[in-house]
């Protein structure tokens, strides 16, 4: 008898559960599926630049997505040249985007990392070795924000002028030091002071460098200067007090939208 009963209660469960699928035929009852779907779209959401967030730091619209980067422009190259790295302070691009480079001292702003994070920011950080587990943190949480870390020599030494060994030792130390703590070996070098020779181009080959990268200071695009594709910025100039630099980097940014703009990952188009 009790047997009869389960047999009964089963058979109804199971034809509710068959009435309930035919209800909903346009709709999917699978649960995994619908958890998919759900986790897509958290996916998607989370990609791009938090919702409203370009307000909270002064713009008026969110900043347009950087295209695809297009097949590199030619470049003509010396033989002398050959295989010795560019050095560039714009890079070769019909796309309308430029790139926003900063140096050390952007790790130890709260609000800087906040910005990078909250808007997406490609940016490249030019860091020299901080020597201490702290200031790593720092640039770690830089990194986990978005921004890529480079080279920027051991201590910011000038390098123009001096001997081969001493100009090679800066560079290497600069990137081994780099890459032990934070993995990735970099490839691209900011020059301390902009100034380089012959001997820099040979050191940084020799230490595995790609390019030197040199800069347009922000400054410089004033009402009547014109913007250029590829542009390298840097939107802080050495000096000006580090509270200044989420404030300068907006300014540049509103600058980059009213011109048709956007900016890209340096790393991108090299």
């Amino acid at each position: 008898m009790r047997a009869r009963r389960l047999r009964a209660l089963l058979a109804a469960v199971l034809a509710a559960a068959v009435l309930a699928g035919a209800a909903g035929c346009a709709q999917s009852v699978d649960p995994i599926e619908r958890l998919g779907k759900k986790a897509a779209q958290r996916v998607r959401r989370s990609y791009g630049p938090h919702e409203g967030a370009y307000r909270r730091w002064g713009l008026a619209a969110p900043l347009a997505p950087p295209p695809r980067p297009a097949r590199p422009l030619p470049r003509h190259v010396e033989p002398e040249d050959e295989g010795l790295p560019e050095v560039l302070d714009r890079v070769p691009t019909h796309d309308r985007v430029v790139f926003l480079t900063y140096d050390e001292g952007a790790e130890r702003d709260p609000r800087f990392v906040e910005m990078v994070r909250d808007l997406r920011l490609p940016v490249s950080v030019f860091l020299t070795d901080s020597g201490d587990g702290p200031g790593y943190a720092r640039i770690g949480r830089l990194r986990a924000a978005g921004a890529t870390i480079q080279n920027h020599t051991l201590d910011h030494a000038g390098l123009r002028g001096r001997p081969y060994a001493e100009q090679r030792a800066q560079i290497c130390a600069g990137r081994d030091r780099l890459r032990s703590r934070l993995v990735r070996r970099p490839l691209l070098l900011r020059l301390p002071y902009g100034r380089y020779d012959r001997t820099t181009l040979r050191a940084a080959a020799d230490c595995g460098i790609k390019a030197l990268i040199l800069w347009r200071p922000a400054h410089a695009y004033g009402r009547s200067t014109a913007l250029h594709p590829g542009d390298i910025i840097r939107p802080h100039e050495p000096g000006r007090p580090q509270t200044s630099l989420t404030t300068e980097t907006t300014r540049v940014l509103r600058r980059l939208q009213s011109r048709g703009f956007t900016v890209a990952r340096l790393e991108d188009y090299l």
